[in-house]
């Protein structure tokens, strides 16, 4: 089987799973979350060994499953965020008093601590975003709760379309008219022509999504569809930047992917590299807009 038969079989597989657990909801999704993203921060790590920099890497897994499961239990962003963050307050000393023990000064104890923090921050508190995103519907009554998984899917369906619509547009765009390089050191492939129809795609999927879950999330006032549609565009962005982002972290490290986790697709941090950036941030505009639209 060839690589991109094998991304195919791959996608079609894993699709369906991930949106039937976001569907249940609740522990369905915040444990293989919780997983997803210890071994997303066990990937931060091994590129930080590539370049030299250790890291204490099951603190950093600990740590950031913890926060995704507290996300899951506690439900509610605003139920989770004190927790959340006295999580990340105490990881610092933690993770210093853990390198104090186990290392001492002459394994560098500023760069372990150092990628054992970017660790968590960079994967962990991303996917907490997940399951609030799941029940943000239920949390801001836009829907009831017999309708709570599919409003679930519905929401967490804008970063998902933001994401993968602009880098669609980006691919083909890039492909067949790309001739200025975005980012030559760092994604040698990506053009300023992908970037801005990148922004497009994911502006129309935004103002698209708006228009399609009206009927889901019939107690949410998102205002024109414009206003998603900017919402989008701003979703399109943190999506390239996030792209460029885990780039950046691999040629440093000078890998291919972060791992091999999926067969044909790479590591973990390669499938979800733009949605770290595009989660939190999609959590923070729809409460933004429904509040202000």
């Amino acid at each position: 089987m060839n690589e991109l038969a094998t991304r195919v079989a791959v996608a079609l597989v894993a699709i369906p799973i991930v949106f039937g657990l976001i569907w249940l909801g609740g522990w369905f999704i915040g444990v293989p979350l919780a997983l997803f993203a210890a071994l997303g921060t066990l990937e931060v790590s091994r590129l930080g060994r590539k370049v030299g920099a250790e890291s204490d890497r099951w603190l950093a897994a600990l740590w950031a499953a913890g926060l995704v499961l507290s996300a899951s239990w506690l439900g509610t962003y605003g139920a989770w965020a004190p927790w959340g963050a006295g999580l990340v307050a105490l990881l610092a000393p933690v993770a210093l008093v853990s390198t104090m023990v186990r290392s001492g000064p002459d394994h560098a104890p500023l760069s372990r601590v150092g990628v054992t923090l970017l660790a968590v921050l960079y994967v962990g508190v991303a996917f907490s975003f997940a399951p609030l995103l799941v029940a943000l519907p239920l949390e801001r009554g836009w829907a009831s709760p017999e309708s709570a998984g599919l409003a679930g899917l519905a929401v967490v369906a804008l970063p998902l379309a933001a994401t993968w619509v602009g880098d669609s547009s980006a691919y083909f765009v890039g492909s067949a008219w790309g001739r200025r390089r975005l980012a030559p050191t760092i994604s040698p492939k990506k053009s300023w022509e992908g970037f801005w129809a990148a922004l497009v795609g994911a502006g129309v999927a935004g103002a698209a999504w708006s228009v399609i879950v009206r009927p889901v999330l019939p107690g949410a006032d998102f205002g024109d569809p414009w206003v998603l549609g900017l919402a989008g565009t701003v979703l399109g962005l943190a999506a390239v930047v996030g792209d460029l982002v885990e780039s950046l972290l691999k040629r440093e490290a000078g890998v291919k992917d972060s791992g091999t986790f999926f067969p044909g697709h790479g590591g973990i941090l390669d499938r979800v590299d733009s949605l770290l950036f595009t989660l939190p941030l999609a959590y923070g505009l729809l409460t933004l807009t429904t509040r202000f639209g």
